[in-house]
């Protein structure tokens, strides 16, 4: 079978179409000779439609800046209708029209675009004569079976082809229903009554899967039984056979009939492979029908099988779905199975007499041919090879974070205790690395995980070994960032909870540190205002924390579903100091708050200055009225009167000293000729944000050991230099003799002796008490 699967592997889809034509084409005399036209037009066609829509794909003509053209937009149809060119057109804008990535195919390769080509064969094929449709749809049936069966060790099986993946498994419940219930072709549900029937499914398995099952069998939910996975022994996603031996039993004791068991080879969320040697012989002691799913079945086809998947060739089914394993687009599902009897296969579905149906397989038949044996085995080996040829990072027993480096039935898993991180986990490496095609699940016992499953993705992905290593280069980086963060949440919240004026706002979907929120001191005033109040601190304080030279992220937190006022806090290092971030919040928070209310203020007092203003220039004015007199007051006699006899009044201006607060006369302005200062201003206050710190040292940084031990060793080094330069004698200049000191006069040598005292009081402040002896020593004698 190997070798015919390698014999046919063609080196395009024009060649493999060809070889298609042929099978009915020749040694057919007869064939109607217009009907070879229409066939050699459909290759054509074909081709021409395939060259198209790949040669799109290759060019970058601004791809990313296109956007949609109303021509683009479909209206009314066109009466006279369009050609081929326009419609293709047509989807190859709407394919890249608005999208800002590029929507491309170039990870389907060739034998993706055999398993395209497949469903446009078919539809074609289907307007074939009855007779030759027929023999042509066996043929391709039986082929593929064939294969499949061999690939994967099962012997004398038959095969359903379905699109959804769940529909195989409903079609073997309702086979296994005609097959137990012998009237139930006559009857229907009423043989139900006697004995109910009872599936039973892993608590592992896909979520819904049950409740699909019985919707589609018309079944009530109590005919589902959810088996748990061991809790003390074994895996926790293996399913407890010793439990489901005493539910079977108790089952049966109560009149139900056990009919099915759903086993996994590799489970949805972990990968991990049920018990299926113990599980067969349960069933078999039972009478049950064993159905088995799950990724591992693809190393089925691999030279060497585990003992717990090779136990799935012995089950009655299995569903393959070959699309994801291969990377073949757009082929449908296969589930195997072992019957006898055809005619209870045809009533629950899995065999049709119609030969349009079989073309199903089609598609995954020529994908199976253009691959060969070597090319599906090559495939399947290189995923599981990317798990084992990997170790990701294993950190340390306390850290709250753990990541695997065990094979966990291909599938490796980076699991923590918070939802929120392995969310953003997750999210991060899917960008960093997209071509890894990890993803976040959601295990029962786990909790929410990261996951990589290569079997799942890497064939459409076209996952390479680099990918994997860029993957855990990445995980190493994230990962020490993850554990210092989890590990610092704790203290940050009790420095929060027992600092005045912050509130520690509790938000499970944030993944960085923690949220804090100013509390604004309400003075009884409104809920409105305060909340206004509230936020523009808050806004104020979040613009302040991120001028700040530090490494830490603040933000608003999530677009959608956040704390309001509040400030974020984002991933942190392992030596953040949390006591000196929590102390500038709250300083930060208190100076605005305080620039605030000194504003405010400010506005109340001016606003009463200028009223005050308003009265004292209303009764200056009152009072230049009685010193003029009434006459002085008349337009014309008053410039008369004035020309004769000029008034002298002295002017009484007025200021407002805003740092005072007060109205003050313009006299003394006046006599100076130049406006007065009063009062200093009394400073802003500001608070104390950094620390002193080491050049080159963020702020919110914790000083390392080295640092310090070198800053004291500098300071005593700097100590001894200026006891050297104490005891060297005065430099001369070149030709300069040493003669006796210049005689000082009592006022200098004041001076000198108070600098002298300045900088032995600051070197012994900076020295330790055993390092300045000498100097004190010195200082006395002097």
């Amino acid at each position: 079978m190997s070798t015919y699967l390698n014999t046919l592997r063609f080196s395009n889809p024009s060649c493999l179409l060809m070889f298609v034509l042929s099978l009915f084409i020749r040694k057919s005399p007869d064939f109607p000779f217009f009907f070879r036209i229409i066939l050699a037009e459909m290759g054509k066609n074909l081709n021409e439609a395939m060259k198209m829509l790949e040669d799109s794909q290759r060019k970058a003509e601004e791809e990313n800046e296109k956007k949609y053209a109303r021509k683009d937009i479909p209206g009314p149809l066109q009466g006279s209708g369009q050609d081929m060119v326009s419609i293709l057109q047509l989807v190859q804008n709407l394919m890249h029209g608005e999208e800002e990535e590029e929507a491309s195919l170039q990870n389907v390769g060739e034998q993706g675009h055999m398993a395209l080509l497949g469903h446009s064969l078919a539809a074609y094929i289907s307007v074939l004569d009855r007779e030759r449709l027929r023999k042509l749809t066996t043929r391709i049936l039986s082929d593929t079976t064939l294969w499949l069966c061999r690939l994967f060790r099962y012997e004398n099986g038959s095969a359903y082809y379905h699109e959804d993946d769940r529909e195989g498994l409903l079609k073997i419940c309702r086979l296994v229903i005609h097959t137990r219930y012998e009237d139930y072709t006559i009857e229907g549900f009423n043989v139900l009554y006697t004995k109910q029937p009872v599936i039973y499914i892993s608590s592992a398995a896909r979520t819904g899967l049950g409740q699909a099952l019985c919707n589609q069998l018309g079944l009530p939910l109590s005919c589902m039984c959810r088996v748990p996975c061991n809790t003390m022994f074994g895996s926790q996603h293996q399913m407890d056979v010793a439990l489901l031996d005493r539910v079977i039993k108790d089952d049966v004791e109560s009149g139900k009939l056990p009919l099915l068991l759903v086993a996994n080879a590799g489970t949805p969320g972990a990968g991990h492979t049920d018990k299926l040697g113990r599980l067969k012989e349960l069933c078999e002691q039972y009478n049950m029908w064993l159905h088995v799913e799950g990724v591992n079945l693809a190393t089925l086809a691999l030279g060497y099988v585990s003992s717990s998947v090779l136990a799935a060739t012995k089950c009655d089914s299995m569903t393959l779905t070959l699309g994801s394993w291969l990377g073949l687009p757009a082929v449908p599902a296969v589930t195997l199975y072992r019957h006898e009897d055809p005619s209870l296969s045809l009533a629950a579905g899995l065999t049709s007499s119609q030969p349009v149906e079989k073309l199903r397989a089609l598609p995954l038949w020529l994908s199976l041919q253009y691959l060969g044996h070597d090319g599906i085995v090559e495939r399947i080996k290189h995923a599981s090879q990317l798990v084992r040829s990997s170790l990701l990072v294993e950190d340390e027993l306390s850290s709250p974070v753990v990541v695997f480096n065990q094979q966990l039935q291909e599938v490796m898993l980076c699991t923590c205790p918070n939802c929120a991180v392995s969310l953003q986990l997750g999210e991060q490496l899917a960008q960093l690395v997209p071509a890894s095609g990890v993803d976040v699940v959601e295990l029962e016992d786990e909790g929410t995980c990261v996951r990589f499953s290569p079997l799942m993705t890497s064939a459409v992905l076209g996952t390479e070994i680099q990918d994997v290593d860029q993957l855990v280069d990445c995980l190493k980086m994230k990962i020490p960032v993850l554990t210092s963060t989890l590990q610092l949440r704790e203290e940050f919240e009790q420095e929060v909870r027992r600092t005045v004026g912050l509130l520690y706002i509790e938000d499970l979907s944030w993944p960085g540190l923690g949220v804090v929120r100013y509390n604004y001191h309400s003075d009884g005033k409104n809920d409105g205002k305060q909340e206004k109040e509230l936020e523009k601190i808050n806004m104020e304080l979040l613009k302040k924390l991120n001028e700040l030279e530090s490494d830490l992220t603040f933000s608003l937190g999530p677009e959608f579903g956040g704390q309001k006022n509040c400030v974020y806090i984002g991933m942190v290092t392992e030596d953040l100091d949390v006591s000196e971030l929590v102390e500038t919040i709250a300083a930060t928070g208190r100076e605005i708050e305080e620039n605030s209310r000194l504003l405010e203020n400010m506005t109340e007092v001016v606003r009463k200055g200028i009223q005050e203003a308003q009265l004292q220039l209303q009764k200056a004015n009152e009072e230049r009225l009685l010193e003029e007199g009434l006459l002085r007051q008349i337009p014309v006699v008053g410039s008369v009167l004035n020309w004769f006899s000029p008034f002298q009044a002295s002017p009484k201006g007025r200021t407002f000293n805003l740092t005072a607060g007060s109205l003050e006369s313009t006299e003394s302005t006046y006599v100076s000729k130049a406006q007065g200062t009063g009062t200093t201003p009394p400073p802003t206050p500001t608070s104390s944000l950094v620390k002193q710190r080491l050049p080159g040292q963020k702020i919110f940084k914790r000083s390392l050991r080295s640092s310090d031990a070198f800053s004291e060793t500098s300071s005593v080094s700097h100590c001894d230099d200026l006891e050297k330069m104490d005891q060297r004698p005065p430099t001369l200049s070149p030709g300069q003799e040493q003669g006796p000191l210049e005689t000082e006069t009592p006022e200098e040598q004041k001076e000198v002796a108070q600098a002298t005292k300045t900088d032995t009081e600051d070197i012994q402040s900076d020295k330790s008490p055993h390092d300045c002896m000498k100097v004190e020593e010195q200082e006395s004698q002097r």
